[in-house]
């Protein structure tokens, strides 16, 4: 799917993804829109005593920010798919149907799976 065929918000958050991976210098990029629009970007934490996808860490800033749904998700990676984990983190807040779009390093839309 070319990233120009996207929803021009799907678009937003696969680019603040890419971008949040490349300002990080950190393998993953991630984003997440609310009920309300607001977006929330993250990258991977890999710390000795915390470990996170850049998706689980963008929902839980999405959380700790209050918001109650996501309408949906991005990753920029070099991963072939999209973890159960990260997956059951967005099902969590967003319900088993939230969009998750899997970008590669090149922003280009590579898959788009369900929450569930």
């Amino acid at each position: 799917m070319s990233e120009n065929a996207l929803d021009p918000e799907d678009r937003k958050i696969v680019t603040l993804a890419r971008s949040a991976r490349a300002r990080n210098g950190v393998p993953e990029g991630a984003a997440v829109r609310d009920e309300t629009g607001r977006t929330y970007v993250a990258g991977s934490v890999d710390l000795d005593s915390l470990k996170l996808s850049a998706l689980r860490t963008a929902v839980a800033m999405a959380v700790a920010s209050g918001a109650k749904s996501l309408e949906a998700a991005a990753v920029v990676s070099e991963a072939q798919a999209v973890s159960d984990e990260d997956r059951a983190a967005v099902r969590d807040l967003g319900g088993a149907g939230t969009p998750v779009l899997l970008a590669g390093l090149d922003g280009e839309v590579v898959a788009t799976v369900s929450a569930g």
